[in-house]
């Protein structure tokens, strides 16, 4: 880019040849895949035919988009990379308020519902857009540990998610433990997991961890289908206890929260309930996750991201801070699938599915990878 550009003028003549050189090409790579057709005629022999027009029309576009981009959206670029230094006093104020604002409105989002629709109609409205919501900015979170701060493309991020919901559901059914001892439980056992799949790609780099780890999670999911005497298989397991107040149930009986605090029996007790849970398990994700970026592991974490060789020359044990990357992204990976299980009082295998892990990392990647604040909106 020469001076004019940087500028933010216009040069025609760079951007008419660039405009040339781009239709050339495009009519180089449509001309077989465009320019010609082979059609079968009435005695089923393969003819050639050619679609000029087609052709020309396709290079035309290319080649007056790409004009276009130059004269109107590339120097617009140019200027914005040089303001961008000085940015505008309106836009560091928006910055300093926004995250308090933004907490703010989060806490106090069930009561802003509950006040515009009443309580009939801020079940919907908390549950799915509150507290699914929370669920998958927790998960990206904590999958930005992996990928975002170590660098580590993971592509069975679910396989954690699903450890934990299984964790939880199976205990909880089978031994009536609680959901507070469980929760941290599940974490833990889903860190485990974490470090079993660190172990074998410990060589690893790109796509071929990305190919090992989109394995293990298929491997997990098989696993939950056809181990049918533990997992029940695709029918999942139904009853999953659901957390409480406290020992205090959310249901209609005269132990009930409702009859304990002598008010009307309503759901939305349960989901307000079931929202500031995952809405302060996402506070201790996003806090954990800037605290250790401080630390010395999360800065070792960010030289195994940027040159793994440079890291290894600095003395850093490269072995040590990947297995602590894979296993703090899944031990909340664990506390999510917990709370999903909990949520839900249902798990199946068809919700810890590979759509589940790319839907995830859809949310790290097109965020930014490194940044907590814009994995938030994606969710």
């Amino acid at each position: 880019m020469d001076d004019d550009a940087h500028g933010g003028r216009v040069d025609i003549t760079r951007a008419l040849r660039d405009a040339g050189v781009t239709a050339l090409v495009a009519f180089g790579l449509f001309l077989p895949l465009i320019g010609f057709q082979t059609v079968t005629d009435f005695r089923n022999d393969l003819i050639l035919i050619t679609r000029w027009p087609l052709l020309i029309a396709t290079v035309a576009i290319v080649g007056f988009g790409r004009l276009a981009y130059s004269i109107a959206i590339e120097p617009r670029l140019s200027r914005r990379t040089l303001q961008r230094a000085e940015a505008p006093a309106w836009r560091t104020r928006l910055r300093k308020w926004f995250v308090p604002f933004a907490v703010g409105f989060v806490i106090a989002y069930p009561v802003i519902v509950v006040l515009g629709v009443g309580f009939g109609g801020a079940v919907k409205w908390i549950d799915n857009f509150g507290i699914q919501i929370l669920i998958y900015v927790m998960l990206g979170w904590g999958l930005n540990i992996v990928v975002g701060l170590a660098g580590l493309l993971d592509l069975g991020y679910v396989a954690f998610y699903a450890v934990g919901a299984y964790s939880y559901a199976l205990l909880a059914k089978t031994f009536g433990l609680s959901f507070w001892l469980l929760l941290p439980m599940a974490g833990i056992l889903a860190s485990f997991w974490g470090i079993l799949l660190g172990f074998p790609v410990l060589r690893l780099r790109g796509d071929y961890l990305a190919i090992v780890t989109l394995a293990f999670g298929e491997i997990i999911r098989i696993v939950l289908i056809n181990w049918v005497d533990l997992t029940n298989g695709y029918a999942g397991i139904t009853g999953i206890p659901r957390p409480t107040f406290f020992g205090i149930p959310f249901n209609a009986d005269d132990g009930g929260f409702a009859a304990r605090f002598g008010l009307e029996y309503s759901p939305i007790y349960r989901t307000i309930f079931l929202y500031y849970l995952i809405l302060a398990l996402a506070f201790l994700t996003a806090f954990v996750t800037m605290r250790l970026r401080r630390l010395p592991v999360g800065r070792a974490w960010e030289a195994l991201r940027e040159d793994e060789i440079a890291c290894r020359s600095l003395g850093i044990n490269t072995t040590n801070t990947k297995l602590t990357a894979f296993a703090t992204g899944a031990m909340f990976a664990g506390f999510a699938g917990s709370f999903f299980a909990a949520r839900q009082g249902f798990i199946s295998p068809d919700s810890f599915t590979f759509l589940e892990s790319a839907t995830i990392l859809s949310i790290v990647v097109s965020a930014a990878p490194r940044s907590c604040e814009n994995s938030t909106f994606s969710s």
